[in-house]
């Protein structure tokens, strides 16, 4: 079981974050939610990595306290996460996502603590969303971050608005271990990690964002310097198993969105320059939506859009020459039923992902949700050849209160 040695940073954190609070014990009156869940996943094949098996229960936990005073301009948010997997020591772990002080002034923001931020507009993949880190156990689709210690300041102005960001310590990715799926070639011995800068994890992360809406268009406009989300992963000495390598990077970004009736109209591209490498990539697309389908509620958006690395390298990116079809089918019942299908295909070879998502509630507080992961890749030189057959289902039953 694998519980974050970063119990004082959050400790610290979390102090600073209640400064200038001046919380007495008659004006607490916490906000309780979140949920817990349990989970199922089967996959359809044996790995080619290990000897796992193909069933994967674990539980989940997720509450979420709130707390605010001052008439609303100041807020305190704690979101601890917990799962516990049958099989994989290092899907099991804890991670606290948020444990942030909020001040809100009428043309500026300040939030101290453990934060989760999101940028970007494209469906297939967030190119742009540089903060926090990706916990990949969670799952492959990249989209569940690990909470990221940080200072945010926003402030609002006419002309658009400014997020600074400095972030004082770095967290590191998850990766499957050796009873996991969807593995690399070998287990990655996280405990190995090596970094290019001297300062390790304590390097201190910088970004800048600029975001406006002008008409139809939401724009943003960012640049990151500090420790590379995504490791190198380096053969060891003995050839038993892969060291993550974080290197420093600079990362310029925009994400933009034109809406206008039934389309949205999406980018996301970024310059990234690293001591080993620079390069470009770009995420570019549509949805058009096709609302009361039939005369009814069903809404479907279709989607499609290209994604492109200038790398041409399957080895350091799966996404160099791709493109993405799919449609969202959302009922407006009371159920909130929503199911999303998207196919991405390689258009240089026959390598292929499917991905599916279902959701429905049940009641006021239950929630079921189905995942699908199904992967066809002939290319052994590409990055995703290894989990080549760890197509799976995933079903979840949550519980919200």
């Amino acid at each position: 079981m694998i519980l974050s040695a970063n119990a004082k940073l959050w400790i610290k954190a979390g102090a600073l974050g209640l400064m200038g609070s001046f919380i007495t014990a008659d004006t607490l009156a916490l906000e309780l939610s979140g949920y817990a869940g349990a989970e199922y996943r089967y996959f359809q094949h044996d790995s080619v990595i290990s000897s796992v098996g193909q069933h994967h229960p674990s539980l989940i936990l997720a509450p979420e306290l709130y707390e605010e005073w001052d008439g609303g301009k100041q807020s305190l948010l704690f979101s601890p996460f917990l799962r516990l997997d049958r099989e994989d020591a290092e899907r099991t772990h804890a991670d606290i996502r948020e444990l942030q002080w909020l001040l809100v002034q009428d043309d500026w923001e300040l939030r101290v603590g453990i934060g989760k931020v999101f940028w970007g507009v494209a469906e297939s993949q967030h190119l742009v969303d540089v903060i926090n880190q990706t916990d990949l156990v969670e799952n492959s689709d990249t989209e569940d971050k690990i909470g990221q210690p940080m200072i945010n300041l926003s402030v609002f102005q006419d002309w658009g608005t400014i997020d600074l960001f400095v972030m004082p310590y770095f967290r590191e990715r998850t990766f499957a271990g050796k009873n996991g799926r969807l593995q690399a070639p070998l287990v990655v011995d996280t405990d190995a990690a090596k970094y290019e800068s001297g300062a390790g994890r304590h390097h201190i992360d910088l970004a800048l964002r600029w975001s406006q809406s002008i008409g139809n268009w939401d724009i943003g406009l960012s640049h990151f310097y500090g420790t590379n989300r995504e490791p190198q992963l380096l053969l060891n000495a003995t050839a038993t198993a892969l060291t993550p390598f974080y290197e420093t990077m600079h990362q310029t970004g925009l994400d933009a969105q034109y809406t206008t009736d039934s389309w949205l109209w999406k980018l996301e591209m970024i310059r990234r320059e690293t001591h080993s490498d620079t390069f470009i990539a770009l995420t570019g697309g549509v949805e058009y939506t096709l609302y009361g389908v039939f005369e009814t509620d069903l809404d479907v958006g279709l989607i499609t859009e290209y994604l492109f690395d200038d790398r041409d390298d399957t080895q350091q990116t799966a996404f160099e020459d791709d493109v993405l079809m799919g449609a969202r089918l959302t009922w407006n019942d009371a159920q909130s039923s929503e199911l999303l299908v998207g196919l991405i295909q390689d258009l240089s070879n026959e390598d292929s992902a499917w991905n599916i998502e279902a959701s429905r509630r049940i009641g006021d507080r239950w929630k079921v949700s189905l995942e699908g992961r199904f992967f066809s890749i002939h290319d052994d030189k590409s990055v995703l050849y290894p989990v080549r057959r760890d197509n799976y289902f995933q079903l979840e039953l949550s519980r919200y209160f």
